[in-house]
Order: structure tokens, then sequence, then C-alpha cells
């Protein structure tokens, strides 16, 4: 007690605040004992190491250590203690909600992060607002055409762009102006080399697809996210248009302008500035997970599989763009058309800005749509949500139908050229499969009081 008390009097000399630690296994004879100091200490601090009986081992984290720490804390809080830390035996949000019920003022994460993964901060926090405002009267959401509705119509107006892209690019593949600026009509082309135009078409379709999936994601994302004042739904729109209108620029790589591109960004862009008119932000209303059950853990692993998924197709989205303003083309692209860079370009000098064009507007379309993937992966996972997990199955269903049935089509199926495609569509299946019983049927059981611990680490 005399080396607590010299402690307490250097800290008081130096005004800095004191938080005494305690071990969870605190005697009570030793509590009564500290109990008439309390009220000269700022705080005091419940560790999580406990002393397996009879041995020199000590343990972290575990149901007997929360309970030792829940135990403590009630008595410290008994006692007049003024701040209580609990620190550590933490692992899911239903122990740091059972703690600051038990009179803790906050809690710190230790052992929990190993037990389940970076994520943890993010959902206690979820879980102790949803436990303050649920008995509050929710907000009113905005009008549709406040700010929400514009960015619906911003995605409606893609689906809709990306059909009437589609049908083009199955059926004439050029417009009126592409055949201008070349001078030349498909039919000639066909006579040059009948794998162009299949080579052109599979582009344009690929780059339709993206474009409903990023469609469908932008108007789920504004209907279910925007429109209740989710700061992180916010966050995703913002960030994939961004990167979106910005990559229009890249059209311009190869000197080819695009008219019908330039409209449709002019069209679209008043749609994002009218998005960000009085945007708030709001807690979600929805009841959190607070349990590391066994469909928490395999819901993780999906979510691992959206997370990659996102990151590849970012990176497959500035290759592509970086090689469409570059080189254009890749080695097993020229195998497929049985034509060097320096033929083509012999044979017409604005045949490669035009094939450039397409790939770099896909490239820059692919980079958006995989950080709305990502952020939603990241940051949108939360039991009972299933109009996310409808948004991953739909979002993603037209860009891989695009990416793989134009290739099937043409007959361009190297092998090495499909391997990206094929393992995005495995890590996009893996991860609906996994977060599906989190998602879709994890709905209402949010609330449940019970407390489940984990045996293994994340």
């Amino acid at each position: 007690m005399a080396y607590l008390t010299e402690v307490r009097q250097l800290a008081a000399a130096a005004g800095k605040p004191a938080l005494l630690y305690v071990p969870p296994q605190l005697p009570e004879g030793t509590l009564r004992e500290l109990a008439a100091q309390l009220s000269s200490w700022s705080g005091v601090v419940v560790g999580e190491a406990l002393r397996e009986e009879g041995s020199r081992r000590v343990r972290v984290g575990g149901s007997d250590v929360l309970s030792a720490q829940l135990s403590l804390v009630r008595r410290l809080r008994s006692a007049g203690a003024a701040t209580i830390v609990a620190a550590g035996a933490v692992s899911q949000p239903q122990d740091a909600l059972e703690l600051l019920a038990a009179g803790a003022n906050s809690v710190q994460l230790h052992s929990g992060l190993v037990y389940a993964g970076p994520g943890l901060p993010k959902r206690i926090n979820e879980a102790i607002l949803y436990d303050r405002i649920r008995e509050t009267e929710e907000p009113q959401p905005p009008s549709f055409w406040a700010n929400w509705g514009w960015m619906s119509l911003l995605g409606f107006s893609m689906i809709i762009g990306g059909l009437l892209a589609w049908l083009i690019a199955a059926t004439s593949v050029l417009l009126p102006y592409d055949e201008t600026f070349l001078g030349v009509s498909r039919s000639v082309i066909n006579r040059f080399n009948g794998h162009i135009i299949h080579f052109m078409s599979h582009d344009r379709i690929t780059l339709a697809g993206t474009m409903i999936s990023l469609g469908i994601f932008y108007s789920q994302l504004a209907k279910h996210g925007l429109r209740f004042g989710l700061h992180w739904a916010r966050t995703a729109l913002l960030a994939s248009c961004t990167v979106g209108f910005s990559s229009f620029f890249l059209y311009l790589g190869y000197g080819y302008f695009d008219p019908l591109h330039a409209t449709a960004a002019a069209v679209l862009l008043p749609m994002l500035l009218l998005t960000l008119r009085g945007l708030k932000d709001y807690p979600s209303r929805k009841p959190p997970g607070l349990t590391n059950d066994i469909v928490w853990r395999r819901a993780q692993w999906g979510q691992c599989c959206f997370v990659v998924l996102g990151i590849g197709l970012a990176f497959g989205g500035l290759t592509i763009a970086f090689v469409g303003i570059t080189s254009v083309f890749v080695p097993t692209d020229l195998a497929y058309l049985g034509l060097t860079a320096r033929q083509l370009a012999e044979w017409n000098e604005h045949l490669i800005p035009l094939i450039a064009h397409d790939r770099a507007g896909f490239g820059g379309a692919l980079f958006s749509l995989a950080v709305a993937i990502a952020a939603s992966a990241l940051w949108g996972v939360n039991q009972g949500e299933s109009w996310l997990w409808w948004t991953f199955l739909w979002g993603g269903t037209p860009g891989f139908a695009a990416g793989l049935l134009v290739h099937f089509h043409i007959g361009y199926t190297d092998f090495i050229h499909l391997l990206p495609v094929y393992i995005a569509v495995l890590l996009y299946v893996a991860g609906l499969y996994l977060m599906h019983p989190f998602l879709v049927r994890g709905a209402g059981t949010g609330t449940e009081r019970t407390r489940t611990t984990t045996a293994e680490p994340f």
C-alpha cells in the first residue's frame, strides 16, 4: 500500500491522471483495503490475466476470465470507483455489452482481436450504438428527391445504358461515328480480318456487363444505405463514382473522343452532384450480431472472399486501363487476332485508338466496380442485412456473365487469359454461399443475449 501511495503522489505532483491496475482475481480482503483509496485514483483498470489454480501459468481471455472480470467490475462499482476500464476478455460484442452493463466505463481489446479479427471494434461500436438508440424515435428518412433518389436514378440510368450497349455490341458493334472515325465500314473490316469485329464486341460487351453491375450496386446502396444515412454506404458510393467519372479521361489516351460516352457522363454527373446535397450520417437501426457463433465464423470466410475479389478486380481494372492507354494488346489478344499491332496500324491508323478507347473505358469501369464491392464487403456485412447479399448476387451476375459468355461465343478461350476470371467466379460463388446464412437467414437474431466464446483464432 505504501508503494501505491507513493506512485499516486508522484502522479499528482506531475499533474497526470493515474489508474490503478488490478487483476481479475483480486481477493475480497485486498479489495476492502483498496476501497478506502479508490477515490484518490483517477480510475481502475481490470486486467484479463488469470492465474490458473495451483499453477504458475497465466491465461488471458475465455469465459472464466470474463466471468471474473464481470464480478470484479460490479464490486468496484459498488465500492465507488470513479472510472473502470475492463482491459481484455472481450472477444465478441456481447461481452462488451455485459461489461458496460456491469458498470465499466469502457473496455479495451486485447486477446479478443486474435479470436474475432480486426472487425471487432466496429462490431462493438455498432452494438453499443444500437443499444443506446433502439428505444429512441427513428429519424424520418429524406424524400426521394432530397439526395438518395438521384443516386438511384444514376444507377438505373447505368443499367439502361449497359443494356443498350450490350445490344449494340452483340449486333452491329460499331456505331455510325465509329465507322466515320475509321473511314471504313464493318464489312470492309471483316474482309480484312474476321476476328477484329468479334474482338471489339468482346470488349464492349464486357464493358456493358460491368455498367449493369455498377448500376445495380449504385441503386441498391442508395436505397438501403444512403437513404438511411449509413456512412459506409456513402463512402462506398462516392469513392466508386469518383473513380468512375475520372476514368472518362482514359478514353482520350489514344486521341479518340467518344461523343456517346461524353454525353452519358454529362447526363450522369449532375445526378451525382444532386446526391451530395444535405447528406447526414445516422447509426444503423438494425439489430447487430452479438456473438461469434458458427454462422458468424462462416460468414467471415465469405466476407474474406469478397474482399479478395474486390482487391483482385481493382488490380485487374488498373492493369486493363494501363494496357489500354499504352500497348493496348496483351500477347493472347494478338494470338487471337492473328496479327501484330504494327499490321493493324498499317492497315488502318485509327483502328488501334478505337480499340484502346474501349479497353481503357472497361478498365476504369471495372476498377470503379471493384471499389464498390470491396467497400461493401469490408464495411457493410452485418447480421440480417439480406439486401446486401442480393446486391452481391444480382450486382455480380451481369459482369461475370458478360465476361465469360462473350469469350466462349467468339472463340477466345485461351486458358491463361481467362484464368483470372475463373478465380474471380470461384471467389464470388464461395462468398455468396458462405455469407448466405448470416446475411439472409440471420435477420431477427441479432438481439439475442446469449454469450458464445470462440475456441479458434480468426
